[in-house]
């Protein structure tokens, strides 16, 4: 089982996070390379070195239109890099100008990406309009970015959200979350930390001040930890395979930096929340655009069974394995696109193999294995991705695919 654990006892930026899982990679420029690839309108990622009372790690720089964000920094006394500071500050200095969710949607949908990442980016900046649609008492759809909508910030979450695709943890556990203290100047004017919308952001989650003066967690780093991280505590008991230290701008009595490692912990088992609800008013394919919702918003796993119902009548029961975490998402999902008037709940207790992936050469291409071990046994299996495009490409069936692959011819 490998386990993702993410120390923020000095609070979390995008770019600071992005620095930290890079450097738990093999090789950290390589990737570096792959985000600049990607070609997102106007930016440039440099990983810099950067020492913070006497700790190497990495610091990631982020230009837009050759603009370096962090340079506004200077003129404020404390805190990480500042999303809508910057933009509010550029807005007429450099053309900057806000970003709805639509505009967002089209950047990523633009990018070569897979799918998969695409939906977590959009996810993370879905989690941040509900929390600046709750902030300013206006719809999502009204709601346009001036704090987190600027280039680098999809930049710092398209990166985050890449780096977990690669790193493939199965399980991510953050600690809990220093804020910092104080007031931070904005767009709106002076805020309280953490500012209204990384507080709402942050329900749920354990968070602590301090003496440290300024705004440690902004509102892309909560809600990339939002996203990932399966719960928030102590670090659990794990080998240690790598550790990188993601450095802030800011220099601090205390080590200004996210600390990432990434370890191998025991054999996985965990609690699960199964969420049921019977249905016998719905079409299939209604169930369908259900199911697919549910796997939209995290579910582990949604599986329906026909039943009998009273009267006689045909039904089916929908199934819904998820995190406790996600509970009230995926009530609110089901009673959203299901016709059901309850839902009833119980725990259940998974074990699960360990689960990595490796990316193989072949002569067709860079092709993904899904590498499963643990309780004695071993499994390899080919994306299906991967298969269908070789499949498709050469007009043979899936069977077909994977023995080419497996014969290596």
């Amino acid at each position: 089982m490998k386990i993702l654990y993410i120390d923020c006892a000095m609070g979390a930026s995008g770019d600071m996070l992005t620095a930290a899982l890079t450097e738990l990679l093999p090789d950290p420029d390589a990737f570096v390379n792959r985000l600049n690839r990607l070609a997102i309108p106007g930016v440039r990622f440099t990983k810099e070195k950067s020492v913070k009372c006497g700790i190497s790690g990495a610091h990631m720089a982020v230009t837009v239109n050759g603009i370096d964000e962090g340079t506004m920094l200077h003129e404020h006394e404390h805190g990480h890099e500042h999303e809508h500071e910057r933009e509010h500050e550029h807005e007429h200095e450099h053309g900057h100008h806000h970003s709805s969710l639509h505009d967002i949607t089209h950047i990523v949908d633009e990018l070569d990406l897979p799918s998969k990442v695409k939906q977590d980016i959009l996810a993370v900046y879905g989690i941040i309009a509900d929390a600046e649609s709750h902030v300013h008492g206006v719809p999502v759809t009204e709601i346009h970015f001036h704090e987190v909508g600027t280039l680098d910030a999809v930049a710092d979450v398209t990166a985050v959200c890449l780096l977990m695709n690669e790193l493939a943890p199965d399980e991510v556990v953050a600690s809990p979350v220093h804020v910092g203290s104080g007031h931070v100047h904005c767009a709106h004017g002076i805020l309280p930390v953490p500012a209204p919308a990384t507080a709402y952001i942050l329900r749920g989650v354990p968070i602590y001040g301090g003496e440290i003066q300024g705004e440690l967690c902004t509102p892309t780093g909560a809600a990339l930890l939002k996203y990932f991280a399966a719960r928030f505590g102590g670090m659990p008991a794990m080998r240690p395979l790598s550790i990188g230290y993601g450095m802030g701008s800011k220099d601090f009595e205390r080590p200004n930096c996210v600390r990432a490692i990434f370890g191998e912990g025991q054999e996985k088992t965990d609690t699960v929340l199964e969420l049921s609800c019977n249905v016998d008013d719905m079409t299939a394919e209604a169930i369908g655009f259900a199911v697919e919702r549910l796997f939209d918003c995290g579910a582990y796993d949604v599986y329906t069974v026909p039943i009998g119902m009273k009267k006689n009548r045909i039904g089916t029961m929908i199934r819904v394995m998820c995190a406790e975490a996600d509970r009230e998402t995926v009530l609110r999902v089901l009673f959203q696109n299901t016709t059901t008037i309850g839902v009833r709940e119980s725990f259940m207790r998974r074990y699960v193999l360990k689960r990595s992936i490796e990316r193989v050469e072949t002569p067709y291409g860079e092709v993904r294995r899904k590498i499963s071990t643990g309780y004695g046994v071993t499994r390899k299996k080919y994306e299906y991705d991967d298969l269908a495009r070789i499949a498709s490409e050469r007009k043979i069936s899936l069977e077909e695919a994977a023995r080419l692959l497996e014969s290596g011819s």
